[in-house]
Formats: structure tokens, sequence, C-alpha cells
């Protein structure tokens, strides 16, 4: 049966300072030369988290063109608009 990994403050820092730095588990690993599930489960004991990314909220003007553009909030004032103003499109009555 294998034996426990013996942690050290230094290990410990390391995984810290590395993974608050937005290191990959797998760089964290490389560098102290063990695989990088064992990094991810000490990590995990230690509560070890990575910076948030910032999300990217497009403009509202080219959000609206983009097929792939996440749902309005109900009651955004396009969709509002839309079920508000004019029940029946304008358009070519022939």
């Amino acid at each position: 049966m294998p034996q426990a990994r013996q942690w050290t403050a230094l290990a410990d820092k390391t995984v810290c300072e590395m993974r608050a730095g937005g290191e990959t588990w797998a760089a964290i690993g490389r560098r102290l030369g063990l695989s990088r599930n064992t990094v991810i489960e000490r990590g995990r004991r230690l509560r070890a988290t990575a910076p948030e990314k910032p999300v990217a909220v497009p403009k509202e003007d080219n959000m609206l063109d983009d097929p792939n553009r996440p749902p309005l909030p109900a009651g955004h004032w396009i969709t509002w608009g839309l079920l508000t103003s004019d029940p029946y499109p304008e358009g070519d009555k022939s």
C-alpha cells in the first residue's frame, strides 16, 4: 500500500499562491513533482481557489444581432416594448 504524502508548509503555500495567481492544477503539480489529482485534492482541503474571471458583457446595440446571445431578462425594454406598444406589427397589408 502506498504511503500517505507528507505535506509541508512550503508545499501548501505553493499550492495556495499558484492557484491564487491563476495557475492550473497541472502546472502546480509539475512544479511540485506530483500528479494533478493529488494537487487538486490538497487544494480542495486548503480551499485554494483561482481568481474569478471577469464576465464580458456585450454592448446592448451589438447584443441583439448576436445569434448566441443569452436570453433577455424579464421586463427588458425591448421585449416589453414588443408586448405592449402595438399588438399587430405594421406591414404590407396587400
